[in-house]
């Protein structure tokens, strides 16, 4: 698969990045579907770096999925909002878990304002939900012009 059909593969339609294909966790990794979704913010000049100290942990399917739709949500936002210069992604084991960190340079956001609007953070009060239902924890920090860093963290039974 060349590189110009792998960027078609993934594409920010209303500021929502979105894959056209399925996701293949055991062909990619969690890390390899994760990063085809920077593809959008990679074409408007946002410089991605990634932290994966994980190790090769096996990461149960619906984990997996869980953990693709919160980064989904966090880089659709990093990239309809933030204007960041620079955005990094870490994926790596914790105490009985695996953590997701998606952490950028951007505009930042007042999280009480966002996460109470009548108009805004409808993804992330979904994506807190999904996350707390499965047992795991999500936490938002931002402030106007200091960037944002969206944590998930979930339990690895």
């Amino acid at each position: 698969m060349g590189k110009e059909s792998a960027l078609d593969e993934v594409v920010a339609v209303g500021g929502l990045i979105t894959d056209h294909h399925p996701l293949d966790f055991h062909t990619l990794g969690l890390a390899g579907c994760i990063d085809r979704l920077t593809g959008p913010l990679r074409q408007q000049g946002t410089a991605v770096r990634w932290e994966t100290p994980h190790w090769g942990i096996e990461i149960p399917a619906d984990c997996a999925s869980l953990l693709y739709q919160s980064a989904r949500e966090a880089l659709s936002n990093a990239f309809k909002y933030s204007d960041a210069a620079e955005l990094t992604v870490q994926l790596s084991a914790v105490d009985h878990g695996i953590r997701l960190v998606v952490s950028d340079d951007g505009t930042g956001f007042d999280c009480d304002l966002a996460l109470s609007g009548k108009n805004h953070g409808y993804g992330l009060r979904l994506m807190s939900v999904a996350v707390h239902e499965a047992g795991g924890t999500v936490n938002v920090c931002s402030k106007p012009g200091q960037g944002t860093t969206v944590t998930v963290t979930l339990p690895l039974d």
